[in-house]
């Protein structure tokens, strides 16, 4: 464990240099591996870390505790509607107790415009790593799931065509953050990612400036398309899932005109056809299963949904242990 990550906040994998990113990458493949073997990882034996959350979760949640635990430490669930947060408490006298009493704080906050500046705000005022488990703007345990996912799968990041792909849903408003990492996420890896979605559905201005810039500097590409079939056609990797208007419309209504309009861009298999033969489908889950995507696809021979869900543990994994260790 490198004295460097001891103490850095996780907030959004743009803060992390691309060889930190690697090194990430690195322990996580060694975690799994001793995770497999059963072999024991005590890095963080008698540590503690305090995991609050604005919203559910399933695979952040226990990922995180299962992550903890195997790691030889324990985790603190924290609904934060039991805190009291919930009566006006600042992120920065929450941020400064918690610190007192563990080594780390994990925090998920997505609701739009104030997400990530509640969890920046307590990163400014921990003494101890503060940990983004998804906000309004970043999941950077997703992001970096997704690309171990894509190293292991395709053994290379270089030169594949990536599709990240707005698809129809209606369980609820989701955050931009999933497709927004992994907007400035891939192109740091050579690969030639594209975006595609219905007008209405686009990203930040200053998200497009810097994944292209990203791109430029690292021998990826970014291209943004509004035509759903050419995101498809020969691509290596598609990940179409939903995401909502956040960034035109600021409403909390999950159902609207603009939404409806959009009903037909779903993942069949039609549409897998037109990728590459050896295309993966991706998804950070969970799925809207019907609207999102056809059962046939997901439960299909391109998908590695479920790899990927794993690797959300052996990240985890790997950022608690470099951050929270003491070596």
């Amino acid at each position: 464990m490198k004295p460097k990550f001891k103490g850095k906040h996780f907030i959004t994998l743009e803060d992390w240099k691309k060889d930190e990113i690697e090194t990430l990458l690195d322990v996580s493949q060694d975690l799994k591996q001793a995770f497999l073997t059963n072999k024991d990882t005590n890095f963080l034996k008698n540590k503690s870390a305090f995991l609050m959350f604005f919203e559910q979760s399933t695979r952040t949640r226990n990922s995180m505790e299962a992550g903890l635990a195997q790691l030889g430490g324990h985790a603190n669930f924290l609904d934060t509607a039991t805190m009291q947060i919930s009566h006006g408490e600042t992120g920065k006298d929450t941020a400064v107790i918690l610190s007192s009493y563990g080594h780390g704080i994990a925090c998920r906050n997505c609701f739009w415009e104030v997400g990530n500046k509640f969890i920046s705000e307590m990163a400014a005022h921990a003494s101890v790593p503060v940990m983004n488990l998804q906000c309004d703007l970043y999941h950077p345990f997703q992001g970096l799931a997704d690309l171990m996912t894509i190293r292991e799968v395709k053994g290379k990041t270089d030169n594949l065509k990536v599709s990240i792909i707005w698809a129809y849903a209606t369980s609820h408003k989701k955050p931009i953050s999933v497709p927004l990492t992994q907007s400035l996420l891939f192109p740091r890896f050579g690969m030639d990612v594209v975006l595609a979605h219905p007008k209405g559905y686009e990203m930040p201005d200053w998200v497009i400036e810097k994944a292209k810039k990203n791109a430029k500097e690292n021998g990826g590409s970014f291209t943004v398309t509004n035509d759903m079939e050419a995101a498809y056609k020969d691509a290596d990797i598609v990940i179409p899932k939903n995401w909502g208007s956040w960034a035109s419309n600021t409403s909390d209504d999950v159902i609207d005109a603009v939404l409806e309009a959009n009903r037909h861009w779903k993942c069949t298999e039609a549409m897998m056809a037109l990728t590459n033969p050896d295309c993966n489908y991706m998804h950070a889950l969970p799925a809207d299963r019907g609207n999102e995507v056809e059962d046939s696809v997901i439960d299909g021979p391109q998908s590695i949904v479920y790899q990927e869900a794993e690797n959300r543990l052996h990240t985890a994994k790997a950022v608690m242990a470099m951050t929270m260790g003491n070596k």
